[in-house]
């Protein structure tokens, strides 16, 4: 059920991609290890509040946000991660914590890390936690239109 919005979606806007199913995982890095994916090319989807203010942080799996950075880059105040509480009703359709980084078909605007760019594909959660959609990273871009800042590192792991 949860694929049908983000399928719906790319089908409409004619992109080519693939359903990947695989045995339920819940952490990107879980993910990527039984899908066979390269934590780098495994894009998950990270919640924070912005000045209070609900926006998506997509980045490689094998990264963590660097608030800090995120602040910075986006000139906010206060850069914080989002509590499943504050973000859960604005993906009905999908299981907490699989949410695809479609912000833009939810009402959230969405920031990339520029090292997801360097991919030519990426692979994503579908909104479950048994499938992925993988698809080219400039169909993404052109759908999407993220904002490309850099605010993640392969180190910061106390950061999210």
């Amino acid at each position: 059920m949860p694929l049908n919005k983000v399928k719906a979606f790319l089908d409409a806007n004619h992109v080519k991609y693939v359903i990947i199913s695989h045995s339920k995982a819940y952490t990107a890095q879980g993910i990527a290890a039984v899908s066979h994916i390269s934590g780098k090319e495994l894009a998950k989807s990270v919640i924070l509040k912005l000045d209070g203010a609900l926006a998506m942080a997509v980045l490689p799996a094998s990264y963590q946000v660097d608030l800090a950075a995120f602040k910075r880059a986006v000139g906010v105040r206060e850069a914080l991660l989002a509590t499943e509480r504050e973000f859960k009703q604005h993906f009905p359709d999908c299981e907490t914590g699989a949410m695809p980084p479609f912000g833009n078909l939810y009402g959230i605007p969405v920031y990339v890390d520029e090292s997801l760019t360097e991919d030519q594909e990426i692979a994503f959660n579908a909104g479950s936690h048994y499938e992925l959609i993988r698809l080219s990273y400039e169909d993404y871009d052109r759908l999407v239109h993220p904002e490309v800042l850099s605010f993640s590192s392969a180190r910061a792991l106390a950061h999210v």
